[in-house]
């Protein structure tokens, strides 16, 4: 192993959800007289949270979001909280993969009980313990900032210039290459079309892997 430790983005690296995110985001812009594709969602939305998320929104539309938007949205977490979502391809099997003495935790603009509910669905749950950490809750800044990478690394007991992030959104990668460690983009999610990989270079990450068969490869698993 290459590194000292490991920390994973959620959405979009282990968990499909930001193909069934920006889908639902596409089809509610469209219907309300703002025709999005999903390249459209993901180019504009992808990695955003909070109000930051929100006002890409009303700039794309140009106007303030719908009094409904809150709750249609809502009511769409709910769902994919009850049902669950499919695991981005070859994550679990490179999870249960990682020798146990290998540091890791989640860094994510998610919620912890998003991330926790979804863990439990894949049946992963053990596979961090009590680190998982949201850039809502345990942060003042969230992604694109450091921030929330930082204080991943200092919970495991991890120099961050000896941890490797593996990060899927443009916004993620920012903050993960401001951070300081070993960023390697990951387009294995089924969000990650053409051009992907060149946007997540451009943004300075340190490799590219279309899968994680690539990724254990750059690990020197």
């Amino acid at each position: 192993m290459k590194f000292d430790a490991i920390i994973f983005d959620f959405d979009g690296v282990l968990l499909e959800s930001e193909y069934a995110g920006n889908a639902q985001i596409a089809e509610y812009l469209t219907a309300i007289g703002h025709p999005t594709s999903m390249e459209d969602s993901m180019a504009n939305f992808m990695g955003l949270a909070g109000q930051e998320f929100l006002s890409a929104l009303e700039s794309w539309i140009g106007r303030p979001l719908p009094d409904d938007f809150h709750d249609v949205r809502e009511a769409e977490n709910q769902r994919v909280l009850t049902q669950g979502l499919d695991p981005v391809a070859g994550a679990i099997a490179f999870l249960r993969g990682l020798p146990d003495r290998l540091p890791r935790a989640i860094a994510s603009s998610s919620g912890s009980h998003w991330i926790e509910t979804h863990l439990d669905h894949l049946g992963v749950r053990d596979a961090f313990g009590p680190h998982i950490y949201s850039g809502k809750e345990h942060v003042a800044r969230g992604k694109p900032a450091p921030d929330i990478y930082l204080h991943a690394a200092d919970a495991i007991g991890a120099d961050i210039r000896r941890t490797v992030i593996l990060e899927d959104s443009p916004v993620g990668a920012k903050g993960a290459v401001a951070s300081g460690a070993h960023v390697i983009g990951l387009c294995a999610g089924q969000h990650c079309g053409v051009g992907h990989a060149e946007r997540l270079r451009a943004l300075g990450v340190h490799d590219v892997a279309a899968d994680f068969t690539d990724v254990a490869r750059l690990l020197g698993l």
